[in-house]
Order: structure tokens, then C-alpha cells, then sequence
């Protein structure tokens, strides 16, 4: 018992999953406010191009 007790505390497997599940969640997060801010700033260039067509 203490044998499997002491392999659960020293695998490190598990850790390193969720390291890289954080690590793609940031990335995933700042994709997500570059692409939101584009579209905003792309949105507002096509209106200024309509408005001024008009």
C-alpha cells in the first residue's frame, strides 16, 4: 500500500497534461482578443469607406 501511495505522489504525468492544457488556454485567450480587436477595427474601416462612398 505505502509502494502505491508513494508512485501516486511522485507521478508527474498528470501535472505536465494540465501545464499544457493552461499554456493552450493562453494562447487560445490571447487569439481570441487579437482577432475580436481585428474584426472591430476592420468593421470600422469598411464604415468609413461606405460613409464616404455615399
Amino acid at each position: 500500500m505505502r509502494a502505491a501511495i508513494k508512485n501516486f505522489i511522485q507521478n508527474e504525468s498528470g501535472a505536465t497534461a494540465i501545464e499544457y492544457a493552461l499554456m493552450a488556454s493562453g494562447i487560445g485567450i490571447a487569439i481570441l482578443a487579437t482577432v475580436n480587436t481585428l474584426g472591430t477595427n476592420v468593421k470600422t474601416m469598411w464604415t468609413t469607406v461606405s460613409t464616404a462612398l455615399r
